[in-house]
């Protein structure tokens, strides 16, 4: 891990002598204790105050973590999944400063009453943040988490909301920045573009952002083509993005399917129709497309092959995963939920990472969530072990992009797939702040 962990790099830290440490002071305890008497004395219940909701004294320290399962659309259960392999990992080393680290997750179900119900059981579970999670409908989940003064850490990037909310802490780019460095990576390797977008709130600023890549590159914008998120087959897209990709007779184009979940059932109708067309690239962003997906579709011999990539992070194969994919190999007890290629399950183990280091920082004063608000606000720097650069969300920290005043981690890797496999097409992280900033959104 990172911050003031002092043990080895395989394992957490041991608990102290002594078992668990106490937290907080006695004049912390008491005021918890008048408080306590007073709701009593009043014979009524006490709400949720804004900024103290946590844990106290030397009981476990809360969080949350949601994302959508086993719905029509995008689902993501490797990243509930992952934040229990990761407790069961830091759990069994003595916790984080001597406490527990308890799990709660929630299914958002990918519709605004499942993502404000998960939101609004987070403050009645009185966690202290919500880490490492993924839901389409920000405006639902945040407002209730403003309103319990809960930090949102590390989502995974998906929603515009994500990247306005004080209370939000990304550790990536989300879907901005992918869009943004697909159009760098794809300006001077294609002739015309052909997006292929979901038809949602989520998906209307793809092709701005896209095109502020491709621009960027001395190249005009993609062709937008707008589909149903959950469809059961796109062959009418799929003929229409061949005839508009290999509209150039000089230069080769590319076809961009950017539909999450549903990408592959779109390069299902893609690799039938293909044959009928001249020759066209493919290009999506990491989320759309993984190792899993490509092994599942052929590797080598399948439709994937050639594909350029953007991510957030290093490849899967880089030696930096490592010990994620120990965690998950002795932690996650076979759970075939997790797949160490998913960004959602990464982004989950850097969202931990980070709520791990502000812990240790926080050391033996009383875990709230107010406390971690200002501990992140006031300059804590975290690093991730080179897979993604050091985070810090100080106010000069953040770029000047219009929409996205919280984003601080611009940067974006490359990445091809050769031989079946997702290699880094480009050494090193891509910055595309400049594109963001240009981008006409």
């Amino acid at each position: 891990m990172t911050g003031r962990r002092r043990t080895p790099v395989d394992r957490p830290r041991p608990i102290r002598p002594g078992g668990f440490r106490r937290t907080g002071t006695k004049r912390a305890g008491t005021a918890r204790v008048v408080a306590l008497a007073l709701c009593a004395s009043l014979a009524a219940g006490c709400g949720v105050v804004s900024g103290v909701t946590g844990d106290s004294g030397d009981g476990p320290i809360t969080v949350m973590t949601w994302a959508p399962e086993k719905t029509a659309a995008t689902n993501k259960p490797g990243m509930p999944a992952m934040a229990k392999a990761y407790a069961r990992w830091i759990n069994a080393g003595g916790g984080i400063n001597g406490r527990e680290l308890r799990i709660v997750t929630c299914n958002d179900h990918n519709d605004t009453v499942g993502a404000a119900r998960c939101a609004r059981r987070a403050a009645k579970e009185d966690a202290v943040a919500v880490v490492g999670s993924y839901s389409q409908h920000g405006r639902s989940f945040l407002a209730p988490l403003e309103s319990a003064g809960i930090p949102y850490i590390g989502g995974y990037g998906v929603t515009d909301d994500e990247f306005s909310s004080a209370l939000s802490y990304p550790v990536n780019g989300g879907q901005a920045a992918l869009m943004a460095g697909l159009g760098e990576q794809l300006a001077r390797a294609c002739g015309p573009v052909a997006l292929v977008r979901p038809d949602s709130i989520a998906g209307d600023q793809l092709p701005l952002l896209l095109n502020s890549g491709l621009r960027s590159g001395g190249h005009r914008g993609a062709e937008d083509q707008l589909a149903a998120e959950d469809a059961t087959e796109y062959a009418d897209h799929s003929r229409q993005a061949l005839r508009r990709a290999s509209g150039d007779p000089v230069k080769r184009g590319c076809v961009v399917p950017a539909l999450g979940d549903r990408t592959s059932t779109f390069m299902d109708s893609f690799r039938r129709d293909r044959k009928d067309y001249p020759a066209v690239r493919t290009a999506s962003v990491l989320g759309s497309v993984d190792q899993s997906l490509v092994d599942s579709t052929g590797g080598r011999s399948g439709p994937y092959e050639g594909t350029y990539v953007t991510g957030w992070y290093p490849v899967e194969t880089d030696k930096r995963w490592d010990r994620m994919k120990k965690v998950i190999r002795e932690h996650a007890f076979d759970d075939n939920r997790i797949d160490p290629a998913d960004p959602g399950v990464q982004t989950t183990w850097i969202a931990y990472t980070v709520l791990t280091s502000v812990i240790e920082k926080i050391g033996d004063r009383e875990v709230t969530a107010q406390a971690i608000r200002n501990t992140l606000d006031n300059g804590m720097r975290v690093t991730t072990g080179g897979l993604t650069p050091p985070l810090t969300w100080r106010f000069e920290d953040l770029i000047a992009a219009a929409g996205f005043p919280r984003l601080i981690n611009p940067e974006v890797t490359f990445q091809v797939v050769r031989k079946g496999r997702l290699v880094a097409a480009r050494q090193g992280f891509v910055n595309v702040e400049k594109t963001l900033v240009d981008a006409e959104l």
